[in-house]
């Protein structure tokens, strides 16, 4: 359908850019489907009247009409070439999206294979010990300063593209983006949080990545990057609610290639 409106489009301004104000020196014009100058003589075939006719060569501005034709082909040469450029990127964003999996999750695009990032056991650590944080369930309870994390110094999820772009399909209007992961003791802290005395208020401190985010569809489909490379070490692409300590991750660390 939308490759029909386009083509009629382009028809519509070929067909209205086709036909020529042939202008005389007093000031008027001629609408005129085409024209052809002979010696002294214009002949040409009238919109108006549907025939042929003529002209004496000293009554037509020659110069405007000529400029004027060129600059409407001009104009239309670059407004078809914005038409189809556009149909060129929803044709690309249509097969972009098409690849990805339509189950929530994390993926990304590593030599034109698309592959999926496993949800990380995160967990959070405060003075009661270290519970397990549930796909979307917030914590009940936690003291005044706690951590979330995630076993292990290192991801097994290894990139080399310090500029990856990822794919998230959310599952419910969540806040998401990458955040730089802290090693130290055999873990990695993915945020520090904090309960307010009194208003029990839970402040949460990722240490965020800036990202550029671009809704691929209406229901659900995100692509995030960062707008500068990433330095070497451990991220992760995280879905959460500010507040609720359900932050789910998808753990993956930088090494570009030739590191050790």
């Amino acid at each position: 359908m939308r490759r029909t409106i386009i083509a009629l489009f382009v028809l519509a301004f070929a067909a209205v850019a086709a036909n020529i104000k042939l202008y005389l020196k007093d000031g008027g014009f001629h609408l005129v489907r085409e024209y052809q100058v002979q010696t002294d003589r214009v002949r040409f075939y009238s919109v108006e009247r549907s025939q042929w006719e003529e002209i004496p060569l000293d009554l037509v501005d020659l110069k405007r009409t000529e400029s004027e034709t060129a600059e409407r082909q001009a104009q239309l040469a670059e407004e078809t070439k914005v038409v189809v450029e556009e149909e060129k990127a929803v044709r690309e964003a249509r097969a972009e999206v098409a690849k990805i999996p339509q189950d929530p999750g994390v993926y990304y695009v590593e030599d034109n294979a698309v592959k999926p990032i496993k949800v990380a056991e995160s967990k959070v650590h405060n003075n009661k010990g270290r519970t397990v944080l549930k796909y979307l369930s917030p914590i009940p309870a936690v003291s005044d300063k706690a951590t979330l994390e995630l076993d292990g110094l290192h991801s097994q999820n290894i990139l080399g593209n310090p500029e990856q772009e990822f794919y998230i399909q959310v599952s419910a209007e969540e806040r998401f983006g990458i955040v730089k992961l802290t090693p130290e003791h055999g873990i990695r802290v993915v945020e520090k949080i904090t309960v307010i005395p009194v208003t029990k208020e839970v402040v949460e401190e990722p240490i965020e990545v800036q990202v550029f985010r671009k809704q691929m569809t209406q229901d659900g489909l995100y692509k995030l990057w960062p707008m500068k490379a990433m330095e070497p070490g451990e991220y992760a692409v995280v879905e959460y609610t500010s507040g609720k300590v359900n932050m789910q991750v998808w753990d993956f660390a930088i090494k570009p290639a030739g590191k050790n």
